[in-house]
């Protein structure tokens, strides 16, 4: 069953998986683990990212196609949602429509670079897509009447998606794990007090319904995309990435594959856009068409690992709570080294940037390959220094004339 849903794609490493299996238990129990609207934010980016990243690495990571449009399709799903959400009125129906909307004018976008890529290829089809995502940014800032310009749009959700809704009428009961954690740590003597800081109650509203909604919409493209790789589909496009000559020398033809990569990876990026407005209920150009918001979507792919497709989960989930939570832990270590001159400046939370940029340098230097590669070379490596020699016919030693 397991061998099914994965399509035969393993972790292959066992401390990934346990890196995997507390990421995706996180993110399934958050609303009863994570106490608080910034945790709450920081588990939906983490669902939403997960869909764009892992739609950008079939691209880059699996074709290696460099497009710098993905963010102009993430914006389109906002935006297209947000705009008939205005217009229609804030029902489901709304809802489909625009989502339908964005995804038409996201396929014909996306067939668009696609078939450009038969004339521009690698560097100059990135710079192509980079002219293309500016111009669109462009569009949208000057349409101030249709998309709000810089100021952007207020998502009204439905009311079963909003917080005024409430599917149970009694609060349910949660345990806020850092503050567990932190009494464990700074307290382990006192074990009731720990415990009665660390529960909480919340009552399940509708954002959470909307939360859950994420979590199976990452799921579901996560699931789709790890079959579609490990298809012949993937395997062809996997053969485009390591020799696209020898490929079309098989009979494939790439132009086709290459096309429906991007389209597909803009679709996917489209739905993840439809579902940040959702939950975020505010669109505006800087939280989706930024090109800042493209270089992270990079860096998470990069972190993550480049082709495994894993490495969306891991990279989202890592980047996001060092953007989120970085700050917040500097302070904490502040309060220790309050006094030391040098030391306190260097951990002060204010140079927070300077420390996630130095992680970023940290990370590509121990994980060249991304935590999910690299994981998973260590454990072919250990599993190899492990196995005993085969067992064969000893060669004959080779006779001296």
């Amino acid at each position: 069953m397991l061998n099914r849903i994965l399509s035969g794609d393993y972790p292959r490493s066992r401390p990934l998986t346990a890196l995997l299996l507390i990421i995706v238990t996180c993110l399934v129990l958050g609303p009863f683990l994570f106490d608080g609207i910034r945790a709450f934010s920081t588990l939906s980016m983490i669902c939403v990212f997960i869909m764009v990243v892992a739609a950008y690495d079939l691209m880059l990571g699996y074709t290696h196609i460099v497009s710098f449009a993905h963010t102009m399709f993430f914006g389109i799903g906002a935006y297209g949602v947000a705009m008939a959400i205005e217009s229609m009125g804030n029902s489901s129906g709304a809802i489909l429509v625009g989502l339908a909307g964005a995804l038409a004018v996201s396929f014909a976008l996306s067939l668009l670079l696609g078939l450009l890529s038969l004339r521009v290829k690698a560097i100059f089809f990135a710079l192509v897509t980079l002219a293309v995502a500016f111009a669109f940014l462009s569009l949208v800032t000057q349409l101030y009447h249709v998309t709000g310009g810089e100021d952007g749009m207020r998502v009204r959700v439905p009311r079963e998606l909003g917080p005024a809704f409430r599917p149970f009428e009694a609060p349910l009961p949660g345990i806020d794990l850092p503050t567990l954690l932190k009494g464990l740590l700074t307290q382990p003597w006192n074990l009731v007090q720990v415990w009665n800081e660390a529960t909480f109650e919340f009552r399940f509203s509708g954002r959470n319904v909307m939360y859950y909604v994420l979590v199976a919409m990452a799921t579901g493209v996560f699931l789709f995309l790890l079959r579609l790789v490990n298809s012949p589909f993937g395997r062809v496009l996997q053969a485009i990435r390591e020799n696209e000559f020898r490929a079309e020398a098989l009979g494939y033809r790439t132009v086709v594959y290459r096309t429906a990569v991007v389209i597909l990876a803009a679709l996917v990026a489209t739905l993840a856009g439809a579902g940040f407005a959702l939950i975020n209920r505010y669109v505006n150009p800087e939280n989706t068409l930024n090109f800042e918001l493209m270089v992270f979507i990079l860096l998470m792919c990069v972190i993550g690992g480049m082709g495994t497709l894993y490495g969306a989960i891991v990279g989202s989930a890592l980047f996001l709570l060092a953007q989120n939570y970085l700050q917040d832990l500097l302070g904490w270590v502040g309060q220790f080294t309050a006094g030391i001159p040098v030391v306190e400046n260097l951990l002060g939370a204010d140079h927070w940037l300077l420390w996630f940029g130095l992680l970023f340098v940290l990370s590509v230097y121990f994980f060249p390959a991304g935590v999910v590669g690299q994981l998973r070379i260590w454990s072919l490596r250990r599993r190899n220094r492990q196995s005993p020699p085969s067992s064969g016919p000893e060669a004959e030693p080779l006779s001296q004339t």
